[in-house]
């Protein structure tokens, strides 16, 4: 037996391992105490952030973002509610923000600064949002009011964290 055909097998075998761990996009998570980190690309562009709306959660690729641009991939995973994406920089707790009475959240009130949004993700759409992002702690929201059902997509659980570090 080759033993360096077999040496080259197992490194070829290892290099698979780590590209199909690297390709699967890993599991999207509504709880913030995810740990893993995003990189940006070795070309120094974005921070790549995968993020999964569905009824009734926000999940996020990552916990934490590098400082700078942030590029968010919003997929609605339904499976019946168009939602929407806001990223919200505040150091209030994400069950904290301040809402209206319809229970959505109002992004003019002090303390949270929205720095920007996607309306209107269609069920089984995906639509993507570069932001500058300053160091910090961020809240992922869908904001959404509907008024027939007489429910706020936020007050139903769709929030999530994120921290923009250095």
């Amino acid at each position: 037996m080759d033993l360096r055909n077999i040496s080259t097998r197992v490194a070829l075998c290892g290099v698979g391992v780590l590209l199909v761990a690297g390709c699967g996009g890993g599991a999207a998570t509504g709880s913030p105490s995810a740990t893993a980190t995003s990189a940006a690309s070795a070309s120094g562009g974005a921070t790549n952030v995968a993020v999964s709306l569905a009824e009734w959660s926000v999940g996020t690729s990552v916990a934490t973002a590098k400082a700078g641009p942030v590029t968010f991939a919003v997929t609605n995973n339904g499976p019946d509610e168009v939602h929407e994406f806001v990223v919200i920089k505040t150091d209030l707790s994400m069950l904290a923000l301040p809402t209206e009475t319809t229970g959505a959240v109002n992004e003019e009130d002090s303390g949270i600064e929205a720095q920007g949004e996607i309306e209107d993700v269609a069920v089984g759409a995906t639509e993507e949002l570069t932001l500058t992002l300053a160091p910090g702690a961020y809240v992922l929201i869908c904001n959404i009011y509907d008024d027939t059902a007489k429910q706020s997509h936020y007050q139903m659980g769709m929030r999530n964290q994120l921290t923009v570090t250095p």
